[in-house]
């Protein structure tokens, strides 16, 4: 009889062992039913007087008596509905000013990761000891297939105590010896991170998680400007001899991975007039080392665009249907002909920009690719000699690289042929620009003349000026062709917070980024209903202490970048008059704000990542003369109870750029063209400190200038006020 009863209740317990988890969910619920009920009490009185480790023991004072049975019948009945691991943000880098945090996901593996809870939003964890763990990236089906914990770091999980008190200067290091970055092709690997509070090894009710609910909790990257995990190998020359390319336009220089698995995308590099194929060595090298397989081209530039168009085209076509045979055969079955990126300077830039505009009207089809095949095109100081409808890249994710000391193709107010954001303005899809100061049009070839048209001792030289390109090109076509979220960071974040760790920290680097129209929602884009007074998405706009408030389109109307009143859009050589790209502009000399009314349709902010906006300095205006540095303002949000949350862009590592002071066409002040720069604000970061702030419900954004919230006096271009979803 006690031998029997012994076998039974060990069997009991073991399987009480399993239930484990739902038991901790709901005492008293010793069969992990959902319901305290008669089953359960008759497991309890089942093991009544047992000691030690026994079914029942709900007190664990090693004893089942009346305390346990008291505890069961206080909980009987069904139980509460179990409470899973909250998804929260909390890799984080510090910042100086409030919100002292913010949630980003990218990280250079040369520095650090913080780790930021907020005692004002996770008051039930102030001071409380955790384990906090480094799981290699899950999808939501791996998390929901097993909770089990594995750290990542050969220490394993990391002891810490949630700060107490407030956010502010509590930002925790994360120990991250012996992460490794970078993943295959990938230059970041992703990381998701558990802060563990009941210290068991899983992830259970009352932890948090960053990164179950997709994307990384943080990615950790390898050097973009720095070679690749790939040996390259260089097919030096190889004529095409293509009926439908002149003879002396024939020849391609290849540049691929040895070592890369699987099938590699191609990206095709069209050269400018005056240079030559083989000039993009540090290009073609960066990128087949990255998994590449990368095509330079002879370029028919000479008699213009079109010609040169053609032989982009062509060249790309002849590549996709000889590649198997080039060096006999080495890249035979490797080539991922669905996936093309276009690269090309100055006329290169207009001519690949012009081939996907006559792809996408049909002006010209292969049988070798189509328009759906073109990822991105990329250009490299592109000339506009054709205009609205030709040099136009649509939809297609495009990028311009550009250099403010170009003395080619030189951004002047004299002539629209040598204003590359021309073409950039008219991009529709996604997009991203990186202006470089102290860059000249020649330093992204090898061995073009040095036209540097930049002041004296600001010339920052080829070697700089292309580890800008290589990270830049890099992080833009691995975001276009894969979706690499862990990309996107470093198109969008200032260059003050975020660059390749081979990027020099004395090149100043001006970012442009804007999100595809379905991923955005825009407040005011200034493309719709024109007036001052009301925004694009059609709430009231109101303007107190400021200035000279309009709303137009963002092209200088002379020849000259001096200042005059009769050109508001001084230095925005971004349309010709046949564009339509709107902007607004206004200026303060106190203290003075902008203000959006909200739609009901857009008030909920949480259905959104970020509020972005793009702003440029006015270029040699007064205000902006005689206050010369990066400008600052503060963006404040007020819901529908009036509770405000207000940040200073600065905070973020920088203001709107000073403008590149250059001299030439006018006199007075120095400055050049207008340097639009994107300020990206993640909305959770505005839930810092708590409060009853309400994000669902958000009546204005405002911008406050001058006085206590920002430089004391400017003139400000802005645009693209949008909802990133």
């Amino acid at each position: 009889m006690r031998l029997t009863q012994a076998r039974a209740g060990g069997a009991i317990a073991a399987a009480l062992l399993s239930a484990l988890p739902a038991i901790a969910q709901c005492p008293g619920d010793l069969d992990a039913s959902g319901f305290v009920d008669g089953a359960d009490l008759a497991v309890l009185l089942g093991a009544w007087g047992c000691t030690g480790a026994c079914p029942g023991d709900l007190s664990q004072d090693a004893l089942v008596d009346g305390t346990d049975l008291g505890l069961m019948l206080a909980a009987w009945g069904a139980c509460p509905p179990s409470t899973p691991a909250a998804e929260a943000p909390l890799a984080a880098v510090a910042l100086s000013a409030w919100p002292w945090a913010s949630w980003v996901d990218t990280y250079n593996s040369n520095g650090s990761v913080g780790i930021a809870i907020d005692p004002a939003q996770h008051p039930d964890l102030a001071g409380r000891a955790a384990l906090l763990w480094v799981v290699e990236d899950r999808s939501p089906a791996q998390w929901a297939a097993s909770s089990a914990l594995s750290d990542a770091r050969p220490a394993g999980p990391q002891s810490i105590t949630c700060p107490p008190g407030t956010i502010q200067g509590n930002v925790i290091a994360l120990n991250v010896m012996g992460l490794v970055a970078g993943s295959g092709d990938a230059p970041a690997r992703g990381y998701d991170l558990v802060l563990d509070m009941d210290q068991d090894g899983t992830l259970s009710p009352g932890d948090l998680v960053d990164g179950r609910d997709g994307g990384a909790g943080f990615w950790w990257t390898r050097d973009l400007a720095a070679l690749g995990p790939y040996t390259t190998a260089q097919i030096a020359s190889h004529d095409v001899n293509d009926a439908d390319i002149i003879d002396s336009m024939e020849l391609e220089r290849v540049y691929y991975p040895t070592n890369a698995p699987g099938l590699r995308p191609i990206v095709a590099i069209s050269h400018g007039n005056g240079h030559n194929y083989a000039w993009y060595d540090y290009l073609g090298n960066h990128l087949a080392s990255w998994g590449f397989v990368v095509m330079s081209h002879q370029n028919d530039t000479i008699p213009g665009i079109t010609s040169a168009t053609v032989t982009t085209v062509e060249h790309t076509e002849s590549f996709i249907d000889q590649h198997a045979t080039m060096g006999g055969g080495v890249l035979a079955g490797k080539v991922d002909i669905d996936r093309i990126a276009w690269i090309g300077h100055s006329r290169g830039g207009e001519s690949v920009t012009y081939g996907y505009d006559r792809l996408f009207d049909g002006t010209f089809t292969s049988p070798s690719y189509g328009l759906a095949d073109i990822k991105c095109v990329i250009a490299i100081a592109p000339t506009d000699f054709l205009g609205t409808a030709s040099a136009n890249p649509h939809a297609v994710p495009y990028m311009l690289l550009y250099g403010a000391a170009d003395g080619d193709v030189c951004g002047c107010p004299d002539s629209d042929i040598a204003d590359s954001f021309n073409l950039y303005e008219r991009a529709t899809g996604l997009r991203h620009s990186t202006y470089v100061h102290g860059a000249d049009h020649n330093d992204f070839n090898c061995c073009g003349i040095n036209d540097f048209a930049g002041p004296s001792g600001t010339a920052i030289g080829s070697t700089l000026a292309q580890g800008v390109a290589k990270a830049s090109i890099l992080a833009m076509i691995r975001r276009s062709m894969f979706d690499d979220r862990a990309m996107e960071e470093f198109l969008w974040r200032q260059n003050e917070s975020l660059r390749a760790i081979g990027q020099s920290s004395t090149v100043t680097v001006v970012r442009e980024f804007k999100p595809a129209p379905g991923a955005a929602s825009p407040i005011d884009d200034f493309q719709a209903n024109t007036a001052t007074t009301v925004s694009t998405s059609g709430g009231a706009v109101n303007a107190a202490g400021i200035t000279n408030l309009i709303e137009a389109l963002a092209n200088d109307n002379n020849t000259t970048f001096t200042w005059v009143t009769t050109d508001p859009w001084n230095g925005s050589v971004r349309n010709r008059t046949t564009d339509s790209s709107r902007a607004g502009v206004f200026d303060w000399t106190a203290a003075g704000s902008i203000t959006w009314s909200v739609p009901a349709s857009l008030a909920d902010f949480t259905k959104a990542r970020a509020l972005s906006f793009r702003a440029a300095q006015g270029t040699r205006h007064p205000n902006t003369v005689a206050a010369l540095g990066d400008l600052d303002l503060t963006v404040t949000l007020r819901d529908t109870n009036g509770q405000e949350r207000s940040m200073r862009i600065g905070t973020l590592g920088g203001g709107i750029e000073e403008p590149y002071q250059r001299s030439g066409f006018g006199t007075g002040a120095v400055g050049w063209q207008a340097e639009f720069e994107t300020v990206r604000i993640l909305l959770s970061d505005l839930l810092s400190g708590g409060g009853s702030f309400d994000l669902t419900s958000i009546a204005t954004v405002q911008f406050r200038v001058g006085g206590a919230d920002g430089s004391a006096q400017g003139r400000l271009l802005i645009d693209d006020l949008i909802l990133e979803n």
